[in-house]
């Protein structure tokens, strides 16, 4: 009898359960067998953006040495889709007469639907839970249900944590000696990669700087600072959570240690932070509670009958950042250009797209996949229907964002339109968030002209909504 680990969206040794219980259960001190799976075709069906892709590569290369250390072998299998990986597996399992494929699971629709019928298969599957802190399905109200409102989740969240704590697995101690790593290294043949994500170090090389140094430096102020675009002052860890390189348990344990009452003081500026890691494991129970969330439903049902307009040339102005709006525009260009946009401005492009050119947000949400390095499915179905009032514990319908108020607010200066749109550089402070008087009454054309006007836009939203 064998064993077998399959590596999936949890690319790390760090705090990995199908890791930790694999080596446990192991007794020959022949290699271990683990296997990760390309699967292109099944990628871009899921609308997983090419800089996403080129990080999850470049994370599976990191594996695949840090398990030569502890004496696993990570053969890296490509086939197109999931049929195939069962396919896969299925014949791997009866040639090898495997006792237990050992993974973490996952929550989209085609994940779990790919893992019941590896089992129906008869493929020995054992599985675990890696992507979030508290068990997913475990918080639940006073009548054994799902929470539907977040502020209440989260009071739930906090008084489990501090009733059970969580488990944390740490980190595997190597079984290998160091000398012999060169020569097993030379044996691997690692993916191919297009350089996209290489501004982006690795999760190893994050977790021994970037948070030690966020939690010291940046996350007292990141509660005053974190909607201003123009200021570094988010932690930027979401692609490493969204493609499980860093385990969220790891961050709450660590930022537990620096601040050991943070679970009772949820006025600190430093719970801001924390406060964002609940709503991710809130959004992730929605999913598992609702699976048709993955399959493009309104989370609120009754806006399921609306008609958009959905209007081709406004989404592809929308897209293209030429809709005339300075910061819906340079929010635009960042994605379009860095793979990255920062969170306030995700909520003003939404509702944008959503209120001021009434387009299907399942439009954006997918534009918005094709694009991410920190693209996840239930973070942005999240997002999107929060900001199209669809969804759950949205912002209700007849809250429109005004994106010239939003640039005054929390670009002042202008630093960051500047930024991205820099044929507006020398404009003046005060002109920059709507510009298109001044340029006229300088007879200036550097910048495409507004395609809706916000009033109006608004007053149109209202009445589409009721």
């Amino acid at each position: 009898m064998s064993l077998l680990l399959w590596f999936r969206n949890d690319i790390r040794i760090h705090d990995n359960p199908a890791l930790h219980y694999f080596l446990e259960q192991r007794t020959s001190l022949e290699p271990g067998k683990a296997v990760f799976f390309v699967s292109e075709k099944q990628w871009q069906q899921h609308d997983w953006s090419a800089i996403k892709i080129d990080l999850i590569k470049r994370h599976v290369n990191a594996l695949a040495e840090q398990l030569l250390s502890l004496n696993i072998i990570l053969e890296v299998i490509h086939c197109d889709d999931f049929s195939a990986q069962i396919q896969y597996l299925k014949q791997y399992c009866d040639e090898h007469n495997v006792s237990t494929v050992f993974a973490n699971q996952e929550i989209e629709f085609n994940e779990v639907q790919r893992d019941k019928a590896c089992l129906e298969q008869g493929i020995p599957l054992r599985m675990f839970e890696s992507d979030v802190i508290v068990e997913k399905g475990k918080v639940l109200n006073k009548t054994g249900e799902m929470y539907k409102v977040f502020t209440p989740y989260k009071r739930a969240w906090l008084a489990l944590v501090r009733a059970q704590g969580f488990a944390y697995l740490g980190k595997p101690s190597p079984s290998v000696d160091a000398e012999q790593l060169p020569e097993k290294m030379a044996l691997l043949t690692p993916l191919t990669c297009s350089g996209e994500s290489d501004l982006w170090p690795l999760a190893e090389q994050v977790e021994q700087q970037v948070i030690p140094d966020f939690y010291r430096y940046k996350v007292a102020g990141y509660g005053e600072k974190r909607d201003f675009p123009a200021i570094k002052a988010t932690s930027g860890l979401s692609p490493y959570l969204a493609i499980g390189a860093i385990s969220p348990r790891y961050l709450l344990l660590l930022f537990i240690q620096r601040f050991p009452d943070i679970l009772t003081a949820s006025d600190s500026p430093e719970f801001t932070w924390l406060n964002e890691l609940i709503w991710r494991e809130f959004y992730r129970n929605l999913i598992f509670h609702q699976q048709g969330l993955c399959k493009h439903q309104c989370f609120n049902a009754k806006y399921s009958a609306v008609i958009w307009p959905n209007n081709p040339a406004l989404f592809n102005a929308w897209c293209e950042g030429k809709t005339g709006y300075p910061l819906v525009d340079a929010a635009m260009r960042q994605l379009n250009q860095t793979g990255w946009m920062h969170n306030r401005l995700r909520m003003v492009v939404a509702s944008f797209l959503t209120k001021h050119l009434l387009i299907d947000w399942r439009w954006g949400e997918k534009y918005f996949m094709q694009k991410l390095i920190d693209g996840d499915l239930a973070a942005n179905n999240g997002g999107w229907q929060w900001a199209a009032s669809t969804g759950c514990d949205a912002q209700p319908y007849f809250r429109v964002f005004n994106p010239i108020r939003q640039s005054e607010r929390f670009d002042p200066k202008g630093e960051f339109v500047r930024k991205y749109i820099p044929e507006l550089a020398k404009l003046p402070d005060k002109e920059i968030h709507f510009p298109h008087q001044y340029l006229a009454k300088e007879k200036l054309t550097l910048y495409w002209p507004a395609i809706v006007d916000h009033k109006q836009a608004r007053l149109a939203a209202l009445e589409f909504y009721r």
